[in-house]
């Protein structure tokens, strides 16, 4: 039987060879006689498991050899605390609010900052991305921060801010959680990002930090010893236990993105044009339905989240059953803003979305 599809928002779906190559490796890791999470993270087998991970992703990211890549707990909420701790140094951080996302970073931040809102988007109900030239910029902001891809609202950045170009010496700091590895990050223009890996990497538990060296150093004294980027960089993410199973998966999944091929591309590149097509097609279906809507602004649409609402609400039920039964799972829409909401991530097939839409279609016909 082929598994459902699975279009949580995190956890997600994994790829197929990753669950299983996981699988068979559960009790006896390249002949080691252990699994992973038995492993001492200390011990030559996690090691190799590590920095092969680290070099991956490295690769996979195009990260400069300026920038750190630390394997840390927390999640993205976790490093809403974690990044003004770290970088801050009490001073204003600025934020553009385009969904609940940004909404909690801000209202953490504030805790350890002087947070600012540059802009925001909630009058429109968090269905576009303000234009940078109308940001109120401090002048004074050590970093300003934004979440590039909103899971809940479906918004996604296309091209990242020029914070130089607006005039700012702010640094960038973007959540990337819930697209990191869809696409190529722009470091020239980005200082931090940091990303939970559940959504597109691997399983909950491990939270990725890439951050530029001289960032690092300048945490403020009451920033528990775990967090600080300085002593977790110094200890090659290892000054307490590292997430030993998450950073092993998220290995795999660096590993299957990079030896991804489509149409020529290979790699980064090659599982973004699949990206691109994939979301073309669920838009392309939605915005020719009357019976179908997605609310956000065209220049803003994300790739990987895609909510949408059934005209007749009363039907969103009938919907959803329907969906299980036909292997289409977790299309439910976040309680904060209900209808629908489809995760097209990396390992999303073509063919699960091709399935979503013929579902769509019949459904439609159904109601009519």
């Amino acid at each position: 039987m082929p598994r459902p599809f699975n279009f949580s928002a995190g956890p997600a779906v994994l790829p197929e060879e990753v669950l299983q190559t996981a699988a068979a490796d559960m009790l006896d890791w390249h002949g080691s006689g252990m699994s992973v999470m038995e492993m001492s993270h200390r011990g030559a087998e996690f090691i190799s498991i590590y920095e092969k991970a680290e070099r991956d992703l490295r690769a996979l990211l195009a990260v400069p050899a300026n920038y750190q890549i630390l394997f840390m707990q927390g999640g993205g909420i976790g490093e809403n605390a974690i990044v003004p701790l770290n970088i801050s140094r009490g001073g204003v951080a600025d934020f553009v609010l385009t969904g609940s996302w940004t909404e909690k970073s801000f209202k953490e931040a504030g805790k350890y900052a002087t947070a600012h809102v540059a802009a925001t988007a909630k009058a429109s109900g968090f269905t576009e991305i303000p234009d940078p030239a109308s940001w109120s910029l401090s002048k004074d902001a050590v970093y300003l921060h934004i979440c590039s891809n909103e899971t809940i609202h479906g918004i996604e950045y296309q091209t990242l801010p020029d914070l130089k170009a607006l005039g700012s010496s702010a640094d960038l700091v973007i959540d990337c959680s819930s697209h990191i590895a869809s696409r190529p990050i722009d470091w020239s223009k980005v200082a931090l990002a940091f990303a939970g890996a559940q959504k597109n990497l691997g399983p909950s538990g491990l939270t990725i930090v890439i951050v530029r060296e001289d960032l690092i150093g300048h945490t403020l004294d009451i920033c528990p010893s775990a967090f600080n980027y300085e002593l977790v960089a110094k200890n090659q993410s290892m000054y307490n236990t590292p997430p030993t199973w998450g950073i092993y998966v998220a290995g795999l999944v660096f590993d299957w993105v990079l030896r991804q091929q489509e149409g020529g591309l290979t790699g980064l590149a090659a599982v973004e044009a699949r990206n691109i097509r994939k979301a073309k097609k669920l838009y392309d279906y939605l915005d020719s339905s009357s019976f179908y809507s997605n609310k956000v602004a065209a220049t803003a649409r994300s790739r990987m989240n895609v909510p949408f609402f059934l005209a007749d609400e009363s039907r969103n039920a009938d919907f959803l059953s329907g969906a299980k039964a036909r292997g289409l799972l977790q299309l439910k829409g976040h309680k904060s803003v209900g209808g629908m909401r489809a995760s097209i991530y990396n390992a999303m097939p073509e063919a699960g979305v091709d399935a979503l839409i013929a579902y769509l279609r019949e459904f439609e016909k159904t109601a009519a």
